[in-house]
C-alpha cells in the first residue's frame, strides 16, 4: 500500500448508515473511532471541523435531537467515523433517554471494530455526569479514550491550559496511558491537526 493509500483524508469522510440498534450497524471489521459527549458540548461541530464539512454531522438548536448512531465511511476500507447520540439535555424524554442508553451501552460493550472513544466536553464545563460514565465505561473495558476540550476560544490561554492539565492529571490517575486530552475550537479550528494524528494512531497506526 502506497503512503497516500494508507493516509486517511478526513474531508473524504461520507455518510454511511443510521442504526438505532446495534444489529443495524455496519459490519463489525476493521476500524472505527467513536465521537460521544453531551448534546451540548459542541461534538457535530468537531466532526464538521475535523471533516471540513459544515453539513456532515448535523448541529441543531435543540440539543439531544440526533437519536442514532451515525456512521461515517473514509477513504480508506472498513476505516469509520462514528457519531454517537446525544445525552443529557433535560427536555429528551425520559423514556427516550433509557432507549440511547441501552443501546449506547450495547455498542461500547459489544463492538469489536472500536479503536477509541473521543469524549467531547465544553472546555468551560467538563466532567458532568454523561462524562464520568463514559470515563468509568473506558476503565471497566480498557478502551483508550481522548478528551476534546471544545469551545476553547472562550476562554483565554492561562485558563484553557490550567483546565487542560488539570483534568489530564485526574484522568492519568485513573486511565492511565490510556488517556489522551487537548484543548480544541472548531471556530478557529485550532487543535484540528492534533485530533487528526490521535485518530490515526487508532485507524491506521495500529492496524
Amino acid at each position: 500500500m502506497s503512503d497516500r493509500e494508507s493516509k486517511i483524508f478526513y474531508n473524504t469522510a461520507k455518510f454511511q448508515i443510521s442504526a438505532s440498534k446495534l444489529s443495524q450497524c455496519p459490519d463489525d471489521s476493521g476500524a472505527e473511532v467513536a465521537f460521544a459527549g453531551r448534546s451540548n458540548a459542541g461534538k457535530s461541530s468537531a466532526i464538521n471541523a475535523l471533516t471540513n464539512n459544515k453539513k456532515l454531522a448535523r448541529t441543531s438548536k435543540t440539543p439531544g435531537r440526533t437519536q442514532l448512531i451515525n456512521f461515517f465511511s473514509l477513504n480508506i476500507d472498513n476505516r469509520r467515523i462514528v457519531d454517537l447520540p446525544g445525552y443529557g439535555y433535560a427536555k429528551v424524554p425520559i423514556a427516550m433517554k433509557e432507549h440511547w442508553q441501552k443501546h449506547l451501552d450495547q455498542y461500547l460493550q459489544q463492538r469489536e471494530s472500536l479503536r477509541g472513544v473521543v469524549l467531547v466536553m465544553d472546555i468551560r464545563h467538563p466532567m458532568k455526569e454523561f462524562d464520568h460514565m463514559m470515563v468509568d465505561w473506558c476503565d471497566a473495558t480498557q478502551v483508550p479514550l481522548h478528551v476534546l476540550l471544545t469551545k476553547s476560544d472562550k476562554l483565554k490561554r492561562g485558563p484553557a491550559q490550567a483546565t487542560l492539565l488539570g483534568l489530564r492529571k485526574q484522568l492519568t490517575a485513573i486511565l492511565g496511558d490510556k488517556i489522551t486530552v487537548q484543548t480544541f475550537s472548531s471556530l478557529k479550528f485550532d487543535g484540528v491537526d492534533a485530533l487528526k494524528e490521535q485518530l490515526d494512531k487508532w485507524l491506521v497506526d495500529e492496524n
